[in-house]
């Protein structure tokens, strides 16, 4: 462990293991070096000791891992983890890590129930739904048995907000992604915790005005170098907002390293930082009997 101050809670994060990025469709390979300049030491996998070594070096004290659905089963562009493997790395680490459920609108009530099995059965702290891969808003009727199931079982769906990248030429590109979607949602089902991860950049601002609006809308500060956030989004996390964002990698878009140094960079105020890094997330995710560092100082 280094001499990090806060140790964090990375609330987006995706599990990367040789078997997985062997499994990996290539355009997602090819991705990850094109836009986030990835040599091979990590779009070939890292094994999951190591991973955790990297968490430890970091002062990453625990992980939600993401069940990623990225695209519907029938189409070969698609990304998608199965359940199994993110279950497979909680039971060896769970101390470590948490599972996410990613969330398939087209699957209808099939999907709905795995959310529930997952859930009451093995231990996933909430949900995740990319929109775009699917091209339907968040605001979509397609998505609200999901939200519905989210609210009876108590748990946060976290879903990117902003615009999206364009990961093959073959792919339209479709953006689905302005935050005022999120409004909608967040005004029809005001109890269900709503995380907008990505940032929903470049419109930040509108972002900002949607989880200021709303109790239940959180903010994660996933996927964005911290030493390029806007002045804005610092100033709120930093400030009025403290409460209402989340910190992420989105790993492997950013290590773990880079993201824990340049958020120490930015010169927070301790208490904001600490909400950012950690406490914004344990209360959201209801994660203190999962962290060792909870159990021992209850000891």
């Amino acid at each position: 462990m280094t001499g990090q101050d806060v140790l964090a809670i990375d609330a987006v994060c995706n599990l990367l293991t040789p078997e997985v990025a062997a499994a990996r469709p290539p355009w997602s390979l090819s991705f990850m070096q094109s836009a986030f300049h990835h040599d091979a030491s990590i779009r070939d996998g890292i094994p999951l000791t190591k991973f955790v070594d990297q968490m430890d070096e970091a002062g990453v004290e625990h992980a939600l891992l993401i069940a990623v659905k990225a695209g519907p089963e029938y189409d070969p562009l698609s990304l998608r983890l199965p359940y199994q493997k993110v279950v497979e790395a909680v039971e060896a680490y769970p101390d470590r890590f948490s599972g996410l459920v990613g969330i398939d609108p087209i699957e209808g009530m099939k999907g709905v129930r795995e959310l529930e099995d997952l859930v009451t059965n093995y231990g996933f702290v909430g949900a995740h739904l990319y929109p775009h891969w699917f091209g339907l808003p968040p605001d979509s009727a397609r998505y609200y048995p999901f939200y519905t199931k989210c609210c009876e079982l108590d748990v946060p769906i976290q879903m990117q907000a902003g615009h999206c990248l364009r990961y093959s030429p073959d792919r339209p590109l479709v953006n689905v992604g302005r935050p005022e979607a999120i409004d909608v949602v967040a005004c029809h089902l005001p109890e269900l915790k709503l995380v907008a991860i990505h940032m929903g950049w470049p419109w930040v601002e509108e972002m900002i005005a949607v989880a200021f609006k709303h109790p239940n809308v959180y903010i994660g500060s996933d996927a964005y170098a911290p030493a390029y956030w806007p002045a804005n989004f610092v100033h709120y996390l930093n400030s009025w907002g403290k409460q209402k964002v989340i910190y992420g990698t989105d790993f492997p878009a950013l290590t773990f390293a880079r993201t824990r140094k340049e958020i120490d960079d930015l010169d927070l105020r301790p208490e904001s930082k600490r909400m950012l890094l950690r406490t914004n997330a344990i209360t959201l995710y209801g994660l203190s009997d999962r962290l060792p560092s909870s159990r021992a100082s209850a000891s």
